[in-house]
């Protein structure tokens, strides 16, 4: 099972299972919004993403695990930003089945959000 990661806010991630998909892009824009994919991370990228975009909060977050072979929405792999780094963009909807697992994401003690270890996924 090929697995990635999003970083969500816990009460986002409730209200998208009762809302059937989540529909969320990234901090504070959602397909809704007009984004056109779900940002999504692997395993080594996550903590460099969280402690970039979301540095400023200080509750704990939700990483959604997500098998990729469950999505019905299209996966591309893409550096839309030159950097020479692709990340893993889910293009419409995430279906609910497709996340196998949601794991609480919090600080560590030095107060950065920390790397995720492809062990702690699978």
């Amino acid at each position: 099972m090929a697995t990635i990661l999003h970083i969500a806010f816990p009460d986002e991630w409730a209200a998208a299972q009762a809302a059937g998909a989540y529909r969320m892009s990234t901090r504070g824009v959602s397909l809704d919004d007009g984004a056109t994919f779900i940002h999504a991370s692997r395993c080594d990228q996550v903590a460099g993403v969280a402690n970039s975009f979301y540095a400023d909060v200080e509750h704990p977050l939700a990483l959604l695990v997500i098998d990729t072979e469950r999505l019905v929405s299209a996966l591309c792999d893409e550096d839309l930003d030159g950097s020479g780094t692709t990340f893993p963009h889910i293009y419409g909807p995430l279906n609910l089945d497709a996340v196998v697992d949601v794991l609480a994401y919090e600080r560590d003690a030095d107060g950065r959000w920390p790397e995720v270890s492809p062990q702690a996924v699978s």
